[in-house]
């Protein structure tokens, strides 16, 4: 099982979001996917922005969140706006 503080975009206060959410492993988030984990994130956090929203794939993908693709902010965007 791998720690969420060893993917990255994933500090401290993000952490415990998702700890609060039942997800503490990189494969518990994984299995979630960030578009579930950031609706749950939401229900404790009416406050979760698109960053955060983007911190979540960026932790799913192994990247920083900065590299993802414009498409995949789009899609990332467009999600949120229809689950609001």
């Amino acid at each position: 099982m791998t720690e969420l503080s060893s993917l990255p975009n994933l500090g401290p206060v993000l952490i415990k979001e998702l700890h609060r959410i039942h997800i503490r492993t990189a494969e518990e988030l994984r299995a979630m996917g960030s578009e579930q984990a950031f609706l749950a994130v939401k229900v404790n956090d009416p406050s979760a922005c698109l960053c955060k929203f983007y911190a979540l794939e960026g932790a799913v993908r192994g990247i920083r969140w900065h590299a993802l693709s414009p498409e995949r902010k789009k899609e990332l965007k467009n999600f949120l706006e229809n689950h609001k």
